[in-house]
């Protein structure tokens, strides 16, 4: 009788998606569940502000300040000193370009394309990345309910390009292991009952790309 190996869950797990879709908060709570280290986000981009406001160079220094910034905390991460615990981020490196392809200028494009593929080769990669996908409108309306000043200047036409930019560069992704949740219909905060499901998915293998949407969940449309 051959003996399988037992399941070892992820020790680096990143959380993606785009904008309100819950990657903070369920990053939070996957961090207090898994007593994991709790890796952050950019918040205080000071280029963000001009970028929203349509001025000319801010794309490419908001993106040039976001890859640095990511790049600087996950170098300082050291997974072999931290090997008996988890980690918990709430973005991945590689979806930096994302947003310099949909915001760049083509010489722009092209200079920030030299510094990522010298900062990517030097960064750890995930062992499961987690999708968090929810159609524009559900985005807008949670946009709209949060009152940050700053994401009320983001148009309608640029959310929807941002969620077929992810849409696209996950349904290419082979890098890691990745679980794909549409969260429309999902609300870990106040139903326990899917977030439950989900830590019990999650002490379970995910190879390739799977999808996981809660036994109660209402189909979305």
């Amino acid at each position: 009788m051959v003996n399988l190996p037992e399941f070892e869950p992820p020790r680096f797990i990143a959380l993606e998606g785009p904008i309100r879709v819950g990657k903070t908060s369920l990053a939070d709570i996957l961090a207090d569940h898994l007593y994991a280290l709790r890796l952050r986000d950019v918040e205080d981009n000071p280029f963000l502000e001009d970028f929203y406001q349509d001025k000319p160079g801010a794309a490419f220094q908001a993106q040039l300040y976001f890859l640095l910034e990511r790049y600087r905390q996950l170098r300082a991460l050291d997974l072999a000193a931290n090997a008996n615990r988890a980690v918990v981020s709430d973005y991945l490196f590689e979806k930096d370009k994302i947003f310099a392809y949909l915001n760049l200028e083509n010489a722009e494009l092209d200079l920030y394309n030299r510094y990522y593929e010298l900062f990517a080769e030097q960064v750890p990669v995930p062992d499961l990345v987690i999708y968090l996908q929810a159609k524009p409108e559900t985005l807008r309306k949670r946009i709209a309910k949060k009152h940050v000043p700053l994401e009320h200047e983001i148009s309608a036409e640029y959310l929807e390009e941002v969620v077929k930019a992810y849409e696209h560069f996950f349904f290419h992704y082979k890098s890691s292991n990745l679980l794909v949740i549409q969260t429309s219909e999902i609300d870990f905060i106040d139903r326990n009952d899917d977030l439950q499901e989900l830590l019990q998915r999650l002490n379970q293998p995910v190879k390739g790309t799977q999808y996981f949407l809660p036994l109660g969940s209402a189909p979305a449309d």
